[in-house]
């Protein structure tokens, strides 16, 4: 353990920690934009400036030393980190009312910390460059007025993802994350995750269609037999967003495209909300108890006329495990072993 004084409060962490932890494990607020605790550092924004030994370091960074003595509110270290800020906003688009992360952004959190005045910003306020927005994605698209180039997006699909469709391209003022050849996220590499989408601090990144839920909802996605853990964020009787559950085990927060954006079929006016029986050669509306008795009456009418081996069952990825476990219970109480699985096909 190495001990370290920030802002004069005495504080122990691991040898190898940053000054950003050691700040964070006393709960004082230094401001990041690159910063991300799922990735490596990258120290590219130069936000997080601290004062350590009287010298300016980046606190995601820098490691800590026996006896550092580290100052988050210098002088210097606040005038690094507002000048940064304001050359940050100066070509950044203004329109926020718009941005679907408009008081959930990143830059904007980090603006108000700073002591950004609107009088600095007249006077530093370039034109906004016109640049195409990239919609090719059917899921979300890609504004690079927004983007602040923290570069979370290109580490998130390097070390999380392991594809690297994206990366800086270009130099200077012109540098932009690009795909391969600088073509359209749906022409490159991209496997439409969205954990990028999901790490981005700004609306650089986003979904298309996007609404606000007005609360979310814990339960495990149900497209394979992974079982990843998801919260549905639901908007009266909508499903209008997902995302992964960061605490679930099995996927750590992570999902696919079909988890993350495959939940339309939910809302879906031609999905069946109640069992059908067909009656006079058309399916008309039952209820489960009328349903589930038609087929025990029939399981057990075939059962007796022609043995247990004439039944069947055929069980389903999208059940939970102990769902597939009760199934084959069944079909081994009614005398039969004939039992498949879709995911062996």
């Amino acid at each position: 353990m190495v001990t370290l004084y920030v802002d004069d409060l005495a504080v122990s962490v691991e040898k190898g920690s940053t000054i950003l932890d050691a700040a964070r494990k006393l709960g004082i607020y230094i401001p990041t934009l690159c910063y991300h605790p799922d990735l490596t550092t990258f120290g590219g924004c130069r936000v997080c400036m601290v004062e350590a030994n009287g010298k300016l370091v980046t606190a995601c960074r820098a490691p800590v030393e026996e006896g550092m003595v580290v100052r988050t509110d210098s002088s210097a270290a606040r005038q690094v980190q507002r000048t940064v800020v304001e050359l940050t906003l100066s070509n950044h688009n203004g329109d926020c009312l718009t941005c679907v992360k408009d008081s959930r952004c990143k830059l904007q959190e980090v603006a108000n910390y700073v002591g950004i005045t609107p009088e600095r910003m007249a006077m530093l306020r370039s034109a906004v460059p016109e640049v195409e927005v990239d919609e090719s994605n059917p899921f979300f698209k890609l504004d690079r007025t927004r983007c602040i180039l923290c570069g979370i997006c290109v580490r998130t699909c390097q070390e999380i993802n392991g594809v690297a469709a994206i990366d800086f391209g270009f130099r200077g003022h012109k540098t932009t994350v690009v795909t391969i050849g600088n073509k359209g996220l749906a022409e490159s590499r991209c496997e439409s995750c969205g954990e990028c989408l999901e790490r981005c601090p700004t609306g650089a990144l986003a979904r298309k269609d996007y609404e606000q839920p007005s609360r979310e909802v814990k339960s495990v996605c149900p497209y394979c037999g992974v079982g990843c853990g998801i919260y549905l964020g639901v908007r009266g009787d909508r499903v209008v967003s997902v995302r992964g559950d960061k605490d679930s085990p099995v996927n750590s927060g992570q999902l696919c495209v079909k988890g993350r954006f495959g939940y339309h079929f939910i809302n879906h006016p031609d999905r069946l909300t109640a069992p059908l029986i067909k009656r006079d050669g058309v399916f008309v509306e039952a209820s489960w108890d009328e349903a589930l008795d038609l087929v025990a009456a029939r399981f057990l009418e075939t059962a007796k006329h022609y043995g247990p081996d004439a039944l069947a069952g055929i069980s389903s990825a999208r059940c939970t495990t102990e769902e597939n476990y009760l199934f084959q219970k069944l079909l081994r109480f009614l005398g039969t072993n004939n039992i498949d699985h879709c995911a062996r096909l």
